[in-house]
């Protein structure tokens, strides 16, 4: 795919291309390793500055340590290091000659599930640790379940401290096989599972001399040649309005177009496209990126797209190729991750954000709390308080142009904030909770009538 009669544009779609990026998280119990995996990754592949290595080997000495401990390249909290856990999430940045990756290493707690959340929502793969002498434990299936949550694409079951174990094959292969069958009644689509020591170094960058019976890829390995697929081209369009242009100036005195991120799928000059929530068509006259008219794009581009027609088009709005557009409703019926420390409760007034679209919301209902343990629901509980996940139904004070979050992880999602002092109170994902689980999106609701802005009832 290509644009059309620019080859600098060609040159840099072939350049990225070449190194493609891959966002990826590490999860599992407190104590898995989690925090040292990822700096055996940082330090094994030649990522990490002279500088940082220095400080990491005089904290370790001043922890009376005699080797580094490469979990301080990641945990760079000072209650983390005091502590030796992982708090908050942190993210790194490192590459090699294969792939970019952006890796985010979460905590392992269960009063830390919601920034494992914050770390996996954005992530095409999810690294899960488990420690090979206690197996798989309930935060274990926390994590997996919170990753078929999120719909991550592939799962990596990394069987870690297998040198306490004296490399032992057959703890390894139940351990695998256990997370397997559990990953699959998620509907968890791919897990590959790895036996490693991230303090030794087994599997973790270099394979392992310690374990000839296994035949598989390294973490690294494995992390450079998964396949990631960044064409979204069978994807439907979707583009978020953020911010309108009109120059308005002696040089471009007409000159009327929508700026945005294309949010999945690709955008032609010439092709019909409607308006979201208004539903006022027209068609793309043109397209303009990194300053040069073009005559395709495609997600994640930025771009300014210009219509043949005068609509009213705002921030907010969703422009969608005519032929396949999102669903338009009021009522939405969607799984939330709670976030925040006050309690989430039926009837407490929201503001719903949506791509680019900030809208008043009521929560009307919570049918079910999830618990993660066994996977199931608690009914009516009345409030979902921090790390809770549950099913909500919520009612806007203007339509939105929503898609299933089993379709689009991006137009999928949303946050419920406070309008008091804009604190996130929690993430949702519209539509059903487990891949696992075949069921049709949000229907769309009844057409948008006035709502009481004053009182907050839609």
């Amino acid at each position: 795919m290509t644009t059309t009669g620019h080859p600098a544009a060609e040159q840099l779609t072939d350049q990225l291309s070449a190194t493609t990026l891959l966002r990826f998280a590490t999860a599992g119990s407190v104590d898995d390793g989690k925090s040292t995996l990822v700096g055996r990754l940082l330090h094994d592949s030649k990522s990490v500055l002279t500088d940082q290595l220095e400080a990491v080997e005089r904290a370790s000495l001043g922890r009376g340590q005699d080797t580094p401990d490469l979990a301080l390249l990641t945990d760079g909290l000072r209650a983390e290091r005091e502590q030796g856990i992982t708090i908050d999430v942190a993210y790194r940045y490192f590459a090699t000659p294969r792939r970019r990756f952006i890796l985010a290493d979460t905590p392992g707690h269960v009063q830390y599930t919601r920034n494992m959340v914050t770390g996996a929502s954005t992530a095409e793969l999810a690294v899960v640790l488990v420690d090979a002498r206690n197996g798989v434990v309930e935060q274990t299936r926390r994590h997996a379940a919170v990753a078929a949550l999120l719909r991550v694409p592939h799962v990596v079951l990394a069987v870690n401290k297998m040198d306490l174990v004296a490399y032992a094959e057959p703890v390894f292969a139940a351990i695998a096989e256990e997370f397997t069958a559990y990953a699959a009644s998620l509907g968890v689509p791919e897990v590959t599972a790895i036996p490693i020591s991230a303090l030794a170094g087994d599997n973790v960058v270099e394979p392992s001399g310690h374990m000839d019976w296994y035949g598989g890829p390294t973490v690294l390995e494995h992390l450079e040649t998964v396949a990631v697929s960044h064409d979204l081209s069978g994807c439907p369009a979707r583009f978020p309005v953020q911010y309108v242009i009109r120059p308005q100036s002696a040089e471009h005195p007409d000159y009327r177009g929508y700026a945005g991120q294309i949010a999945s799928g690709v955008l032609r000059v010439g092709e019909a496209v409607t308006v979201l929530p208004s539903g006022r068509t027209s068609t793309i006259e043109g397209i303009d990126a990194l300053g040069e008219s073009v005559d395709i794009a495609w997600a994640p581009q930025s771009v300014t797209i210009r219509l043949s027609d005068d609509v009213d088009v705002s921030r907010g709005d969703l422009i969608a190729p005519s032929s396949g557009v999102p669903a338009i409703t009021q009522d939405v019926e969607a799984t939330v991750c709670h976030v925040a420390d006050q309690p989430l409760t039926v009837g407490r007034r929201v503001l719903l954000k949506h791509t680019t679209r900030t809208v008043k919301a009521i929560v009307k209902d919570i049918p079910s709390r999830l618990t993660l343990d066994d996977l199931s629901q608690h009914p009516a509980p009345g409030q979902l308080v921090a790390n809770d996940i549950g099913r909500v139904v919520i009612r806007t004070a203007e339509p939105l142009a929503l898609d299933a979050y089993r379709d689009s992880r991006r137009t999928g999602s949303f946050l419920l904030i406070d309008p008091a002092d804009g604190t996130t109170l929690a993430a949702g994902m519209a539509g059903d909770s487990f891949a696992a689980e075949p069921s049709p999106g949000p229907a769309a609701g009844p057409a948008a009538g006035p709502a009481d802005d004053e009182g907050w009832d839609f």
